[in-house]
C-alpha cells in the first residue's frame, strides 16, 4: 500500500470519528494528510469508498486485538475477550463506536452501503465471539456486554467501567 493511500486512511479515520463523517469533507483529510485531492481520488472514487475501507479497516484492527490478546492471555474464553474490549477501548480515543456513529449518520437510507457494512460488522462481532466456543445466544450477551462498555467509557472513568464488565463475563457460558 503507497505511503500516500496509508496517511489519507490514518487521517481520515481520525477526523471522522472525532468530528463525524458529514461534518468532514474530502478538501479538510487532504490538508490534513498533505496530499493533493487528486491523490484522494486516484486511491478512492468516492467519499463512500472511503468511508467503506475505514469501517473495514476497523473491524480487522479490532478483530486483530481480540485475538492477539485470547492467543497471550490466561483466563475464560469470556474474559479474555472482555479484557482485549477494553484493551481496545483505552487504545482508542473513547469517541463511542465508530459503526453505530456512521450507521446514525447514513440511516435516512437503510439499503445504503454504510449501513450495510455497520450491520455486517455487528453481526461478524458475533460470529467472532461463536468462533470462540459460546453459543449464538451467550455471544449476542457479551456483543451487548461490549456495546454497553463502549457506550459507558464514553463518560464514565473507564476503570469503573472495566470492573462491571469483569462482574458480568463470569454469568456468561461457554458451550
Amino acid at each position: 500500500m503507497s505511503s500516500k493511500r496509508e496517511d489519507l486512511l490514518v487521517t481520515a479515520e481520525r477526523l471522522f470519528y472525532t468530528h463525524g463523517f458529514h461534518a468532514i469533507g474530502l478538501k479538510a483529510i487532504v490538508q490534513e494528510a498533505e496530499v493533493a485531492l487528486m491523490t484522494l481520488y486516484n486511491h478512492f472514487a468516492s467519499k463512500e469508498e472511503l468511508i467503506l475501507e475505514i469501517l473495514n479497516r476497523r473491524e480487522q484492527a479490532y478483530f486483530d486485538v481480540l485475538r492477539k490478546v485470547i492467543t497471550e492471555e490466561t483466563g475464560t474464553v469470556q474474559e479474555k475477550l472482555a479484557s482485549a474490549h477494553l484493551a481496545w477501548l483505552k487504545d482508542t480515543a473513547s469517541n463511542g463506536c465508530m459503526f453505530l456513529r456512521a450507521k446514525e449518520e447514513f440511516s435516512s437510507d437503510s439499503d445504503h452501503p454504510i449501513v450495510t457494512s455497520v450491520n455486517s460488522h455487528k453481526e461478524n462481532t458475533i460470529r467472532f465471539i461463536q468462533a470462540y466456543g459460546l453459543d449464538r445466544s451467550e455471544a449476542m450477551k457479551l456483543s451487548l456486554l461490549f456495546e454497553g462498555t463502549t457506550s459507558l467509557a464514553e463518560t464514565t472513568d473507564i476503570k469503573e467501567v472495566e470492573d462491571v464488565l469483569k462482574s458480568f463475563v463470569d454469568c456468561i457460558e461457554v458451550s
